[in-house]
């Protein structure tokens, strides 16, 4: 979602004049946070998930679907809710709030689930409650769907209705496909945003998808746009065999699932962040659940390169067209992308990429008191240009005010996110948010996927374990990660055996973080999820174990077995992706002429069978979701929580007592 802030926005033309005294306090008010909260201790483990929602509008007559544009209603009344029980005092069980497009909702979790083991059997029940809640507000035609819309740009994909305006000069996007009415209106953040990076960029932007070569797909597969409006920008853009698309709304419309996790310290915070970075690909093939991009079967799987291009505001120059003239880089990648860094100070051995920044940027992190690492890595950050300023708070006191940093921070959409403390909230800690993870369709499988990852945060907390990749592994990683059924037949750089540091993270130099390229190998998603014979044992079965050592209470651990067997299924392939489940549901459909197309009649019988599935209305896709049934509940029982509340603060109070016999925590 980003920074909203309100405000009157600038233009971009109206923000150059600002860049370089933005970046500048930018830095001063991170240097001020870093100094005020660098020594904070003993934040408890939080964490939530952010799931993204598409409202859609089901033609029963006609056969067609569409996106409903509804959103700005629907969250007033959501969040009125959320106000009044503020207000009497009651606890929100869900928060709500605007996506990038006018049919697009964001749910969350009323408050933070904590680190009790008994957390992860609410958290599918609490998907489901979210789910319900907007669902009572939708009209007998509309759904709420917890996936990326696959008709996105094809003619009359929304309602009402709307026009793309490619020709006009006031329009937002100017797209040939995407009408300015499908950006969310509420707030100005989004359709200033779609404009800066258009006129940062010096045009709009262009992203192509690979097409998949069906029998009966044009050879070479070229489309002609003379009659949409192109002035020639979209025939010199797209490239033959590939799906075009010409605006922000293609990428930042699609749904995701993301997960933000509290640390105790900043040293753990990095720490966590560093680890999960390998994992990032993983989850990224594991999720896969995109494989339609404006009405074309596509030969990816993901929606991640999609996203990256749709807010690539890069310059000529920078793209490396033309030579350096205005701008001070050329820059490998968008603003959307992999990190192109770790940053505790003992990765450092496996930054093999060469980092871009500001001399002047860097320095005034040292003057300031950052370490090298912790420094090239905002600074590199800082290589962007802000998008998003708003007039009246260009004036700021750099002792309180974080804006100018996040304004920039928040706008470099990375795989993971280093997310410090905000000024204004006593109670939030430093955290790292996981963000390559595809929606899912059902709740089942969203809180499958949340729950692995936070365990595998406690796996590599506890044990100590390091999964550090060379970072350069990391990206190509990641684009192997989005090719077509890559869980089956793509195999990804990962580190073999186990490696511990018994040295806890806040040492500044530890053995195991060298680079070892002979403990490198290439490993399928199976072999990484369930075990590799002598050279890996698995992240689920590293799982187990952690699990073994922890009181956990009968429902929450069988729920937790159903979340951890599903994965690994997924991972072997006898339980299939839904962007492999897709595949196969088009080319059965009797309308599929094998040419790529995905028609609005089979749009339309996909998407009714997904929601009726994700209502558990239609329990015959085994294929999916397998047989699968957690035993999820609203509350954590009185007496599971007192229990695992008193086992936590034991090991606390064992934690702080000293040594007797000089051997390592864990």
């Amino acid at each position: 979602m980003g920074l909203l802030t309100k405000g009157s926005p600038l233009s971009w033309d109206e923000t150059v004049p600002y860049i370089d005294y933005i970046k500048e306090h930018g830095i001063k008010q991170f240097i001020a946070m870093y100094h005020r909260l660098k020594a904070r201790q003993g934040d408890q483990l939080k964490w939530g998930d952010e799931i993204e929602y598409t409202i859609v509008k089901f033609d029963e007559a006609n056969k067609k679907v569409r996106v409903s544009l509804r959103a700005e209603e629907l969250l007033s009344r959501l969040q009125a809710a959320e106000e009044v029980n503020a207000l009497v005092g009651t606890e929100n069980r869900f928060l709500w709030r605007p996506e990038y497009a006018s049919y697009m909702v964001e749910g969350t979790p009323g408050v933070p689930y904590g680190g009790l083991l008994a957390c992860f059997n609410v958290v599918e029940n609490n998907m489901r409650r979210r789910r319900e809640e907007v669902s009572k507000l939708l009209k007998r035609d509309e759904s709420v769907m917890s996936i990326s819309f696959p008709w996105l740009g094809c003619p009359d994909f929304t309602f009402p209705h709307a026009d793309p305006t490619p020709q006009d000069p006031n329009a937002v996007s100017r797209s040939l496909f995407y009408p300015d009415e499908a950006i969310f209106g509420g707030h100005p953040r989004f359709k200033n945003l779609t404009k800066n990076i258009r006129n940062r960029r010096g045009s709009k932007v262009a992203i192509n998808v690979p097409i998949f070569k069906d029998e009966h797909t044009m050879n070479p597969f070229i489309e002609d746009f003379s009659q949409l409006g192109d002035d020639g920008e979209a025939k010199a853009a797209a490239k033959p065999d590939h799906i075009y698309m010409d605006a922000m709304g293609f990428g930042m419309g699609c749904c995701c699932l993301q997960m933000t996790f509290q640390a105790v310290n900043l040293s753990e915070a990095r720490w966590l962040y560093d680890q999960l970075t390998p994992i990032t690909p993983i989850l990224l093939a594991l999720s896969a659940a995109t494989p339609i991009f404006r009405g074309y079967l596509a030969d990816v799987d993901s929606r991640w390169d999609i996203i990256s291009a749709s807010v690539d505001d890069r310059t000529k120059e920078e793209r490396g067209l033309e030579p350096l003239s205005k701008q001070k880089f050329q820059i490998e990648k968008s603003r959307y992308d992999t990190t192109d860094c770790y940053i505790y100070p003992c990765s450092a051995g496996y930054n093999d990429v060469k980092l871009q920044y500001e001399d002047k940027i860097y320095q005034q992190l040292l003057d300031g008191g950052v370490d090298t690492h912790l420094a090239e890595h905002i600074a590199h950050m800082f290589i962007r240009d802000p998008l998003q300023v708003f007039k009246e708070r260009i004036e700021q006191d750099d002792d309180k005010s974080t804006e100018h940093f996040e304004t920039i921070q928040s706008s470099n959409w990375m795989n993971m996110r280093f997310k410090p403390p905000p000024p204004d909230a006593a109670e939030i800690g430093w955290r790292v948010e996981f963000r390559p993870t595809e929606v899912q369709l059902t709740d089942f499988e969203n809180a499958a996927y949340c729950c692995f990852v936070v365990l595998l945060t406690r796996v590599i907390i506890s044990f100590r374990l390091t999964f550090l990749l060379p970072i350069s592994t990391v990206n190509e990683n990641m684009q192997r990660a989005q090719k077509r059924d890559a869980v089956l037949n793509q195999k990804f750089y990962f580190r073999k055996g186990l490696v511990t540091c018994n040295t806890p993270p806040e040492a500044k130099k530890v053995a195991c973080c060298t680079a070892p390229s002979e403990n490198i190998i290439e490993m399928t998603i199976e072999e990484i999820i369930s075990g590799k014979g002598d050279d890996f044992p698995g992240l689920i079965p590293l799982i187990k174990q952690y699990l073994d050592s922890a009181d956990v209470d009968v429902d929450t651990r069988c729920t937790v077995s159903q979340y951890l067997k599903f994965i690994q299924k997924r991972a072997s392939g006898e339980i299939q992706t839904l962007a492999h489940w897709t595949r196969e549901f088009v080319a059965a459909h009797p309308d599929y002429k094998k040419d790529s197309v995905v028609s609005d009649s089979i749009a339309f019988d996909l998407l009714k069978l997904m929601d009726q599935i994700a209502k558990g209305e239609h329990h015959c896709e085994t294929r999916l979701l397998g047989c699968f049934r957690s035993k999820t509940d609203q509350l954590i029982p009185s007496a599971v929580r007192r229990a695992e509340e008193s086992l936590v603060m034991n090991k606390a109070s064992r934690k702080h007592q000293p040594e007797t016999n000089g051997a390592a925590a864990h």
